[in-house]
């Protein structure tokens, strides 16, 4: 059964009801569901599905090839070259029954080796024959959690793929909304505030979501994800970055700098220092590459260049291995549970819960009732002056009505109070941002947090609040 991803499922069944072959890239985050939805979608019907072999060489990509083709019902030996392979395909398409002719291929960046020329002979394939087969009746979809092989390859290509691809689909981690739903779906007990912390851990990711145990608390599922002795997720970090990455060392120094950074982000600069690469095309790269597959984000600050962009953690998943699951030096399995009450704890909260709210953005405008309004969506810092304070805002809404929203998000188990001190700070990133900013628009301060805000004497400074209710909007 599918959760959400009605729209994703929309598109794919629309490429049957099209005149002409189709060609389709599916791509996203690994373990965000891509091949369980192109699966369910379509019923597991396929007239030739496969998928390529991680780190395998030529020679094994191209006998799992084979024996893809000889459980689609076709006897023929191992092909020598991916144009061999391309033609035994053919073979088998125009063997099988009319109609529309499904073909799934999953992790094609694995499938293309050195040397290999697989870009050449699937070019070959698609514009050389399924195009002009007179039926017009291929449906092609390919798939890979190697995102920015994708996008070069694929999206980005300059020769005889460019333009080819009819529909693109990328996949996303779910929102709060749909990990709620998923809960349900898995018959678990969890309520909002629940959903939320097992999200700042996990993220939208529907693997790692599968693995919650009824009847367990927020807490002892963590336990058993990452911290007990056979827990399915103690090596996940591992085979996350080993398997997406052919050389994983750099990406890890990355993204491990930026873990222990500054909770703002961080500029190139600042990465090239912290991580002691050398500048140039190849970090040009992987900062590129670690974006284009949802573990970091860059985006502007709020009046400065594009080459003074600001990159951001962004994967909840590896933020959480660094803050708990690698300093669980001691192998508590029981970690979570003796943590989840400590400064520490309250500490990671904050920061998790701030990512969250980014990640549902477009749950914040609707909240705030400028769901149609354009918005550049961007981050804010100064060093400050002689008579201001440094100050950084880490969510403001540039909106083309004319406003600004300011964001400001507290996690909190009981309303949130704004005091004397807290007031204070907020009048200071005000006034800095009205002082040394280049944005000349009316200011807005919006409060997002859990439980919503006591309504004191300090109340009257925000002009609008957020909770958590609201994060959970379609």
């Amino acid at each position: 059964m599918i959760v959400g991803r009605e729209k994703e499922q929309r598109e794919l069944l629309g490429l049957l009801e099209k005149e002409e072959s189709q060609f389709c890239a599916v791509y996203g985050r690994r373990r965000v569901g891509k091949t369980y939805l192109i699966r369910e979608t379509f019923n597991y019907h396929f007239c030739f599905q496969h998928t390529g072999v991680a780190k395998g060489t030529l020679r094994q990509q191209l006998t799992a090839f084979r024996n893809s083709l000889v459980a689609a019902g076709m006897k023929c030996a191992i092909p020598n070259t991916w144009i061999d392979a391309f033609e035994l395909l053919k073979q088998l398409i125009n063997n099988a029954p009319a109609g529309k002719k499904i073909l799934f291929i999953d992790e094609l960046p694995w499938m293309d080796t050195p040397k290999g020329n697989l870009i050449g002979a699937l070019e070959n394939f698609w514009n050389g024959w399924a195009t002009a087969r007179r039926e017009k009746d291929i449906v092609l979809i390919v798939c890979g959690s190697a995102t920015s092989w994708i996008s070069k390859k694929l999206l980005k290509d300059k020769g005889g793929l460019r333009g080819r691809l009819t529909n693109r689909i990328k996949l996303v981690p779910f929102t709060l909304r749909e990990c709620e739903l998923f809960a349900r779906s898995a018959n678990l007990a969890l309520g909002r505030k629940d959903v939320l912390e097992l999200y700042m851990i996990l993220g939208g990711i529907p693997y790692y979501w599968s693995f919650l145990r009824k009847g367990l608390s927020v807490a002892q599922n963590v336990d058993q994800l990452f911290f007990t002795e056979t827990a399915q997720l103690r090596d996940e970090f591992e085979a996350l970055y080993s398997i997406l990455f052919k050389r994983p060392e750099n990406y890890l120094k990355v993204i491990e700098c930026m873990s222990n950074g500054k909770k703002s982000g961080m500029t190139r600069e600042d990465i090239l220092r912290a991580s002691k690469l050398s500048d140039g095309g190849t970090f040009s790269i992987i900062l590129e590459e670690l974006e284009e597959c949802g573990f970091i984000r860059r985006f502007a600050s709020a009046d400065t260049a594009e080459t003074n962009a600001i990159y951001q953690m962004t994967d909840n998943y590896t933020l959480f291995y660094y803050l708990c699951i690698k300093k669980n030096a001691f192998s508590d399995e029981r970690y979570w549970t003796n943590t989840f009450t400590s400064t520490s704890y309250n500490a990671w909260k904050g920061l998790a819960f701030e990512r969250v709210c980014i990640q549902h953005v477009p749950q914040i405008k609707a909240a705030l009732g400028i769901a149609g309004v354009a918005t550049n969506v961007c981050s804010w810092f100064a060093r400050g002056t002689e008579g201001i304070r440094g100050a950084q805002i880490n969510l403001v809404m540039q909106r083309a009505d004319g406003f600004t929203d300011i964001c400001e998000m507290k996690h909190s188990s009981n309303i949130f109070t704004i005091d004397k001190d807290y007031a204070a700070n907020l009048q200071n990133k005000i006034g800095a941002y009205q002082e040394l900013s280049k944005d000349k628009r009316t200011l807005h301060l919006v409060m997002i947090t859990t439980n919503g805000v006591v309504r004191n004497s300090y109340y009257n400074m925000i002009q609008n609040e957020v909770t958590m209710d609201d994060l959970f909007a379609i």
